[in-house]
């Protein structure tokens, strides 16, 4: 197979991983399959998750000072754990409230769990992005090489 018989499509956000979910596991391709891999289909769920993390933490500290405001938290790593044992890799994060304890202002965005959010979030998006860069290096040497 060479470097003619390799089609390159992109996606926007999320949508590999809901064709991933809407797909048969079943479902085979002939070739060489690199973009519906269940680790490439993963670590592009991880990513939505954690952009929507991202974007979630910022409208929680711009909302810090908002009377009865309730930070928002994400999850995505059980269910993206349970896609990947079911070969799918595909997962969409969900947004809920936060139970925690609000101040007198019915607010409970807490300033330093908000930082330190981000920073684990901010060091896992990374890792997942260096990933990415891995699988398309790899890619790239199999193009030069053919």
């Amino acid at each position: 197979m060479g470097c003619e018989d390799l089609t390159i499509v992109l996606y926007e956000p999320g949508r590999l991983a809901q064709e991933a979910m809407d797909r048969p596991i079943s479902h085979h391709h002939v070739g060489i399959v690199v973009f519906d891999s269940v680790t490439f289909v993963a670590l592009n769920s991880a990513l939505d998750g954690l952009a929507l993390r991202q974007r979630v933490i910022a409208n929680n500290v711009a909302n810090i000072n908002t009377p009865n405001y309730l930070a928002g938290r994400v999850s995505f790593e059980s269910e993206l754990a349970s896609a990947v044992r079911r070969g799918t890799g595909a997962a969409k994060p969900t947004e809920a409230r936060s139970l925690e304890p609000t101040r007198l202002d019915g607010n409970n965005v807490n300033l330093d769990a908000e930082t330190l959010l981000n920073v684990d979030t901010n060091l896992r998006y990374q890792l997942a992005t260096q990933a990415v860069d891995g699988t398309f290096s790899s890619l790239r040497t199999a193009m030069r090489t053919s």
